[in-house]
């Protein structure tokens, strides 16, 4: 371990001081240096161009290696025969950290999601595309992907790039859900439908499977009142201050519409009913 600090040491002394030569005018010599412990620095030992022992000559077939960046480049220097520092940088891929930090600043999602997003192979673009898509907010198109998309995923063994639903058809879907033409249950069962491959668009299974939100209010209302009725002791604590027995009553009502009802008008309904 001593010796590998030992050669860090003297690479990075070495670095250094070929930096401050070129930065003083000076050249890069072809020699072989020793470390003089006592001095605290590299010394020269031998020059190797000069000794034929070491049959030192360069290699015709690679052209001298010249490096500049955008600003020190030369007007008059043949751009095919140097390499240009800003040009490679500007074409590197981000490291995954710097895409984590873009993903959380772009799109509003937590840390934690963007790891999940960059760790699964074309997942990131995936959840782009979706979201290119889609009018719902991407705080909610990631819960999507991360927990249905990504569950069908693993539950079959499958790469995002085999998965029968597109980022298509999932945008399609969220459109749906976010214009509240169909309810978050019945969009958990459009995608299950989808999942089969079977070639249907979400607005063809939604029309067959007959899951459309309920539009007509007085059907809502008639509904509501019903299960109000059915429920008097719900209804009493309600009224004694208890508001978490509601959420029965929606369920209720959500049962009784098979999911095709909105739970915040259902919600509201409820609240005026139990008020007159």
């Amino acid at each position: 371990i001593s010796l590998l600090f030992f050669l860090l040491f003297l690479s990075d002394y070495e670095i250094q001081r070929q930096i401050e030569e070129l930065e003083n005018g000076g050249t890069i010599l072809n020699e072989t240096r020793a470390f003089d412990s006592k001095l605290g620095c590299t010394v020269p030992m031998r020059d190797k161009e000069g000794k034929q022992d070491y049959r030192f000559m360069p290699e015709p077939n690679l052209p001298p290696l010249i490096l500049y960046d955008a600003k020190s480049l030369p007007a008059n220097m043949n751009h095919q025969q140097v390499v240009n520092i800003d040009w490679i940088h500007e074409r590197l891929p981000d490291l995954p950290s710097v895409k984590r930090a873009k993903l959380v600043e772009r799109y509003g999602i937590l840390p934690e999601h963007s790891f999940t997003l960059l760790n699964e192979d074309g997942l990131t673009e995936f959840f782009e595309n979706v979201v290119k898509q889609t009018q719902m907010k991407p705080k909610k198109v990631i819960g999507w992907i991360l927990n249905d998309l990504l569950s069908y995923l693993k539950q079959h063994s499958l790469t995002v790039k085999e998965s029968p639903v597109s980022s298509f058809l999932l945008a399609d879907l969220l459109n749906l859900l976010e214009k509240k033409e169909i309810s978050s249950t019945a969009a958990k069962q459009v995608l299950a439908e989808l999942w089969k491959g079977e070639g249907k668009t979400p607005f063809e299974i939604v029309k067959e499977k007959k899951l459309e939100l309920i539009q007509d209010q007085k059907e809502l209302e008639q509904i509501c009142q019903a299960v109000i009725d059915g429920q008097e002791n719900e209804v009493m604590a309600i009224k004694a201050g208890n508001q978490k027995v509601l959420n029965k009553l929606i369920g209720l009502v959500q049962r009784e519409t098979q999911g095709r009802s909105n739970p915040v008008l259902v919600k509201q309904l409820l609240e005026k009913k139990l008020s007159e």
